[in-house]
């Protein structure tokens, strides 16, 4: 843990990446429910496959690996089990509250993994 002493010294240097960092976001945020706004419904979106599910580091959550068909992404979805949320808006979507759905990490997945064949045997 930092000392007062330290933590003074470095607040300068943090205080404006995390300004930027939520200028960042929101703009995201923002740009991405616009496109929601503007795709097909809920219920007609692509679906991504769930290959496995592990517990979570805390109780009641978990950890979920989802890819992606067509191009191979994996998804790490970290989230509760339960979640509440409003009733289904106009759009048929519905709203969470802040902070309530968890974390996602993707990457590519290149090319699914097949079970590795041993080499043939060595002629002497």
């Amino acid at each position: 843990m930092l000392s007062l002493h330290d933590q003074r010294r470095i607040l300068p240097f943090i205080r404006p990446l995390i300004s930027r960092c939520v200028v960042v976001s929101a703009m995201f945020l923002g740009a991405s429910s616009i496109a929601l706004a503007d795709s097909a419904s809920w219920s007609n979106l692509p679906r991504m496959q769930l290959e496995r599910q592990f517990a979570g580091p805390l109780q009641d959550t978990i950890v979920q690996r989802w890819r992606d068909p067509d191009d191979s992404t994996v998804c790490y979805i970290y989230l509760p089990i339960t979640a509440q949320h409003s009733s289904p808006t106009e759009s048929g979507y519905v709203q969470y509250g802040p902070n309530i759905i968890g974390t996602i990490s993707c990457l590519d997945g290149g090319p699914e993994k097949k079970p590795a064949q041993t080499p043939p045997a060595r002629k002497k």
